[in-house]
């Protein structure tokens, strides 16, 4: 049943960034009317003790107050909020949610890994309509990373992996550059990681990576030297030639180099070392040629429900 025209606010309490959807959904679709971001890392100090640090806390609470101030300004009253991997895995996640109850009013509802994946899915059908079959979506997070296969317009198979950006900084973190031996044991713990995507997804042939939102984010707009969060996009194609490029630039890099390309986001420089890493395994062990970045992801997964169901 479509809704009549709303105003709905969707915030995605993610391990590295807080991001805010605002969106008008009607019987004849949506508009987006804002989209963006505010760095928290809840994962710093803590993701590897099953803990958010009382300071983690603070720059989460501090993030939703200042989407409270554009929500505010969008007239907006509606509001879902939804947590991912960090505080689903914390030991302190009540607590955690009182405190954001406290101090903004605001009821923080935390997702499973699956749902994340189900709701992922459906931001990308947002963008696509129906993906080419077996293609693969994937969502870097700092947490987590989300896999979906996709065929017949349908999610096949999903799962949600505990390997996060955010944890691989935790766990090891890279010299600056990184080395090629720091490159080596940082692949071989994704690898060793993912043996049940490699054994889900052996002997089938996969045309198309879906790139979800974040790292892949960054890597366009390093493409495209686009100020960071200027340029909506749908989808956008990363050939294998701008991959490639892209790889050896940031792999080599520096983090004071990184901070100044144009296209990079602060929050990102960081992470997308890994992040790059991450990427470069899974297109290299499932001989995958094309790659496709879009914006749309959990929130606008949250938004498809909304107008469909």
């Amino acid at each position: 049943m479509l809704l009549p025209e709303n105003k709905i606010a969707i915030i995605d309490l993610g391990t590295n960034t807080c991001n805010l959807l605002i969106a008008s959904h009607h019987s004849s679709g949506y508009s987006i009317l804002y989209q963006g971001k505010e760095a928290v890392k809840l994962g710093k100090g803590g993701i590897d003790k099953r803990t958010i640090t009382p300071d983690a806390t603070r720059r989460a609470i501090a993030s939703l107050q200042k989407h409270q101030q554009t929500m505010l300004a969008y007239g907006v009253q509606n509001i879902i909020a939804i947590a991912t991997s960090a505080v689903r895995d914390a030991s302190n996640q009540d607590e955690f949610q009182q405190q954001i109850k406290h101090h903004t009013g605001i009821d923080l509802t935390v997702i499973s890994g699956e749902k994340e994946a189900e709701l992922i899915f459906k931001g990308v059908l947002l963008a696509f309509g129906r993906p080419e079959d077996n293609s693969l979506i994937l969502d870097i997070g700092g947490g987590s990373n989300e896999f979906i296969l996709c065929r017949n317009g349908q999610p096949i198979w999903k799962e949600s992996f505990p390997l996060g950006m955010a944890r691989v900084v935790e766990q090891m973190p890279p010299s600056d550059p990184a080395t090629p031996e720091e490159i080596k044991k940082i692949t071989d713990w994704y690898q060793n990681g993912l043996k049940s995507l490699w054994q889900h997804l052996d002997g089938t042939q996969i045309p198309l990576l879906i790139g979800c939102s974040g790292a892949f984010d960054t890597i366009v707009d390093l493409i495209d030297e686009t100020v960071p969060g200027t340029k909506r996009r749908k989808f956008q194609e990363i050939t294998p030639e701008e991959f490639s490029a892209t790889y050896s630039r940031l792999i080599s890099s520096t983090s004071a180099e990184r901070l100044k390309m144009k296209g990079m986001e602060p929050i990102r420089v960081e992470m997308i070392v890994p992040a790059i890493i991450f990427i470069k395994l899974i297109l290299e062990k499932l001989q995958i040629r094309k790659i496709c970045q879009t914006d749309y992801a959990l929130r606008e997964g949250v938004l498809y429900d909304l107008i469909y169901n």
